[in-house]
């Protein structure tokens, strides 16, 4: 009687442990993610507000920016390189709720600094790659479905940067290439995900919460057109020297800036919030 008393008292022991280190793991990896999430926005703040910033000294101020950008952006694989260990093989998916918002917004800041490196979107397999050790092994398979859900954000950034940027020098220009980008982006020709994806619509119905991510980016292409089109009629309506046209367009565009503003401020619920983390597995 003792002993199948004692072999039982040591299986529930064993169990105990097991589940004392599950939720110990997804607590690092849950602190982690927020940490990447952290600073990946910083990276985003650091690109927008530098590109303002050299935008008045500098036609072409993209690669200085982006050089800054993705140094800081070292720290944030740096994180992910810790948790290597913790998400081995099959156990990654057991965590996957834990550290997919921080994937996402990692993905979102190294999608923006790609695009004004280059003028086009990450691939999966440079995101993937940027998420591998020096000999070019992952530290994990990254989800498809994060490399879209974080790319789809891009579009929301690339909103900010046109318009916010539509009086500097070179604005105006921009303004139009990113509302074509943005449009593509939205709903172009299909192209394959092993390349590159330029056609979000084509995912949403198997891809959760995409369909929002795609709601938000109509917005954002719709106040893109609007900043473009403002540019449009104010250039044809005055035959003024450009630094004038400048000054009158940055005043066109205020009133969606303020607006863009004002919804942030709202708090439209972001489907990386917190709550994802509070989730259980």
């Amino acid at each position: 009687m003792g002993t199948h008393r004692e072999s039982v008292v040591g299986a529930f022991e064993e169990f105990r442990q097991e589940i004392d280190e599950h939720h110990d793991r997804r607590e690092r990896l849950i602190k982690i993610s927020r940490d990447a999430t952290n600073l990946s926005k910083k990276v985003i703040f650091l690109l927008h507000r530098t590109m303002i910033e050299e935008s008045n000294n500098d036609s072409n101020p993209s690669l200085r920016v982006v050089r800054r950008g993705r140094e800081k952006l070292r720290e944030v694989q740096a994180l992910y390189a810790q948790i290597r260990l913790e998400v081995q093989a099959e156990r990654f998916w057991l965590y996957h709720r834990a550290v997919s918002p921080g994937l996402q917004e990692y993905i979102e800041a190294l999608g923006f600094a790609h695009y004004l490196e280059h003028g086009t979107m990450v691939s999966y397999e440079q995101v993937q790659l940027s998420l591998s050790d020096e000999n070019g092994i992952p530290y994990f398979t990254l989800p498809k479905e994060d490399y879209l859900l974080g790319l789809s954000d891009v579009t929301g950034e690339l909103m900010r940067f046109a318009i916010s940027g539509i009086a500097q020098k070179g604005g105006r220009a921009r303004a139009r290439e990113v509302c074509a980008f943005v449009r593509q982006c939205k709903a172009g020709k299909s192209v394959s995900l092993t390349i590159v994806c330029k056609d979000f619509e084509r995912f949403t119905p198997y891809v959760k919460e995409l369909s929002k991510k795609q709601a938000v980016t109509s917005q954002s292409l719709e106040k893109i057109e609007d900043a473009v089109y403002a540019i449009v009629v104010r250039g044809s309506e005055y035959d003024i020297p450009p630094d004038m046209l400048d000054d009158l367009i940055a005043q066109s565009i205020s009133t969606f800036s303020s607006t863009t503003n004002a919804k942030s401020r709202l708090g439209q619920r972001d489907v990386r919030s917190g709550d994802d983390y509070d989730d259980e597995i």
